[in-house]
């Protein structure tokens, strides 16, 4: 899949098994780095696979405090 791939809000899903719903509320409350064209959300997946990088390296220091 290209870096330069963009995810629908059902896709993103997909890709990090959440639900819809879920993928919404990140959204909105910016919890996901996102965008919108139009009314819909879209998701960069070079920035989500960074994304979550950042969250495992925040988990990861967390539990070594």
């Amino acid at each position: 899949m290209p870096e330069d791939t963009v995810f629908t809000v059902q896709e993103v899903a997909r890709y990090l098994r959440m639900q819809p719903v879920t993928i919404y509320k990140h959204a909105k409350c910016g919890k996901l780095p996102c965008f919108k064209v139009g009314a819909n959300w879209r998701f960069k997946k070079s920035t989500i696979d960074r994304w979550i990088t950042e969250q495992e390296e925040k988990e990861n220091n967390k539990r070594t405090r």
